[in-house]
C-alpha cells in the first residue's frame, strides 16, 4: 500500500509540472506553451491540407488536358500514349537508315538522296553540305550555312531542321502539346507555308528514341494510304529524333468513346461502323498491300485518329514489326497494350498479322459497347470485356451489349453481323480468324450470311471456352 500511494503521488507532481509547463509563457508574443503548440499545429496541417488540394488541381489539369473532347467544329488534341519502342528489323533498307540516323546525329545539315537500282534497291546517300561523299558533286557551302538551311526533300517526305521545327512549334511551347506519353511529347506545329503538322519529339532513352525513329520511318516512311497517318518528315540532330505527321484535328477514338460527350453520344451507329470499316482497311493495307507486310501490334482506341468526317486513320507505328513474303510469323519480346494482345501472342512472343487481327476484334467490341478492355470500375465478371461480351452474346443477350449512349440502336441485322465479325476476330485458333480484307466485306456486304447466326454466335462461344479449358 505505501508503494501505491508514492506512485500515484509520482504521477500527480509529473502531471502538475506538465501543467505548469504548458501554462508558462513563452518569448513568442509572451504566448503561453500550449498555445504555441497549438497554432505550430495548425499550420502543419494546413501546410499539408494545401500540399494535397495543389496535387489534385495538378493531376486534374492533366487528366483534363488529355482526355478533353470537344465536339467536331472543335480542335481536339492529338493523344498517343503507352508506346514502347522496339528494334527494327536487320533489313538492308534498316542498314540504310542506321547510316542515316548516325549521319544525322553527327552533322547539323544532311541532303538525303534515294535513287532504285535495276533489281529494286532503294539507294540512300547523305551528303553534308560543304563535304562530297563517295560518287557525289561538291555543294559547296559553309559551316555558317548549316544553321540556316532549308529542309530537304527525301523522296518520301522532308528533312526538316531542328530550327524550323522550333519555329513551327514555338519553341516547343507548352500551349502546343497535344499529346504525351513514354514514347515523348507531340506539339501542334505551323510551317512557314502555313500547313500545320504534328510534331513528335522522342524521348531519347537509352537510346529508344532511335529505335522508334528507325521503326517508324522504315515501317510507314513511303506509305500512303486515307486510313493510315501519313509521316510526312523528320528530324535528326544528335540525340535528338523528331517525326513530323500530317496533322489529325478531331482527337481519337478512345476520347470520343470514352470522354465526357453529355447523355447522348456524337458517335452514331453508322459512325461507329464507318470508324471500324475505315480502321479495317487500314489495317488490311498493311497485311495484304505492302510488302514486307507490316504488323502494327499496338492497335487500341486511342491510336485511332478521327478527322472532321469521322474518317479514322490508324498511328503510331512504334511497335510496328515487318514480316517478310516467306515467313509465316515473326519471334519477338511480347508488347501491346493490356486488353488487345492477342492470348497466343502474349503467351509465345510468337507474332503474325493475326495478332492484330484479335485486337481489332476487341477494338470492335470497344466501338459497339462503349467500355474499355478491361474497367476495373465494373463487377468482377464485367471487368474483362472480351469475356462479357462472349457471355452476353451466349446467352443471347445481344442487344443489351450496345452502348446506351448511342441514340438510335442499329438493326438487329446489322448488329448481329458486327457481333459476329467480333468473336470471328478473336478465335483463339488463329488459323480460323479472318483476314483484313475479309472483314472489309463482312462489315460493309449486305449479302452476309445470316442464317442461324445466333447457332454460330453460340458454337463459337462454346468453342472458345472448349480451346481455353484445353490450355489450362
Amino acid at each position: 500500500m505505501p508503494v501505491s500511494g508514492s506512485n500515484s503521488g509520482d504521477a500527480e507532481a509529473s502531471g502538475n509540472f506538465i501543467t505548469q509547463k504548458l501554462n508558462s509563457k513563452t518569448p513568442f508574443l509572451s504566448l503561453k506553451l500550449y498555445v504555441v503548440i497549438a497554432i505550430l499545429s495548425l499550420c502543419v496541417f494546413a501546410a499539408l491540407v494545401l500540399m494535397i488540394l495543389y496535387c489534385i488541381r495538378t493531376n486534374r489539369s492533366s487528366r483534363k488536358r488529355r482526355m478533353r473532347v470537344k465536339h467536331s467544329s472543335g480542335s481536339i488534341p492529338l493523344v498517343s500514349k503507352e508506346i514502347v519502342e522496339i528494334k527494327a528489323s536487320n533489313g538492308t533498307v534498316n542498314k540504310k537508315l542506321d547510316h542515316f540516323v548516325k549521319a544525322g546525329s553527327e552533322i547539323g545539315s544532311l541532303e538525303l538522296k534515294e535513287e532504285k537500282g535495276s533489281a529494286g534497291e532503294i539507294r540512300v546517300d547523305v551528303v553534308e553540305r560543304g563535304k562530297v561523299s563517295e560518287g557525289s558533286d561538291t555543294s559547296g557551302g559553309s559551316r555558317s550555312d548549316k544553321s540556316a538551311v532549308e529542309s530537304q526533300n527525301i523522296g518520301w517526305g522532308r528533312w526538316y531542321s531542328l530550327k524550323e521545327l522550333e519555329i513551327a512549334t514555338r519553341e516547343f511551347s507548352e500551349e502546343n502539346v497535344i499529346g504525351e506519353g513514354g514514347y515523348g511529347i507531340v506539339y501542334r506545329g505551323v510551317l512557314q507555308d502555313g500547313s500545320v503538322v504534328a510534331v513528335k519529339n522522342l524521348l531519347n532513352n537509352k537510346g529508344q528514341a532511335e529505335k522508334e525513329f528507325r521503326v517508324e520511318v522504315e515501317a510507314i516512311g513511303k506509305v500512303r494510304h486515307k486510313n493510315l497517318v501519313g509521316l510526312v518528315g523528320c528530324c535528326a540532330d544528335g540525340p535528338q529524333k523528331m517525326l513530323v505527321y500530317e496533322y489529325i484535328d478531331n482527337g481519337n477514338l478512345e476520347q470520343w468513346l470514352h470522354g465526357d460527350v453529355g447523355p447522348v453520344s456524337p458517335l452514331t451507329w453508322d459512325i461507329r461502323i464507318k470508324i471500324a470499316i475505315g480502321t479495317a482497311k487500314g489495317l488490311a493495307y498493311l497485311h495484304e498491300g505492302l510488302e514486307p507486310k507490316v504488323v502494327h501490334r499496338d492497335i487500341k482506341s486511342s491510336n485511332i485518329l478521327l478527322d472532321r468526317k469521322w474518317n479514322a486513320k490508324v498511328s503510331d507505328f512504334g511497335l510496328a514489326k515487318l514480316l517478310g513474303p516467306e515467313s509465316t510469323y515473326v519471334t519477338t519480346r511480347v508488347m501491346g497494350t493490356f486488353g488487345y494482345v492477342s492470348p497466343e501472342y502474349a503467351s509465345t512472343g510468337m507474332l503474325n498479322e493475326g495478332s492484330d487481327v484479335y485486337s481489332f476484334g476487341v477494338l470492335l467490341m470497344e466501338i459497339i459497347t462503349g467500355r474499355s478492355p478491361i474497367d476495373y470500375s465494373k463487377p468482377a465478371g464485367e471487368m474483362n470485356l472480351v469475356d462479357w461480351f462472349k457471355g452476353m452474346v451466349a446467352n443471347r443477350r445481344g442487344e443489351e451489349v450496345v452502348d446506351p449512349l448511342i441514340e438510335v440502336q442499329p438493326p438487329p441485322r446489322i448488329l448481329k453481323r458486327a457481333l459476329l465479325v467480333c468473336l470471328r476476330c478473336i478465335d483463339l485458333d488463329v488459323q480460323k480468324r479472318p483476314k483484313m480484307g475479309q472483314i472489309v466485306h463482312m462489315l460493309e456486304g449486305d449479302d452476309f450470311p445470316f442464317r442461324s447466326v445466333t447457332n454460330v454466335l453460340l458454337r463459337s462461344h462454346f468453342f472458345f471456352f472448349l480451346n481455353y479449358a484445353s490450355l489450362l
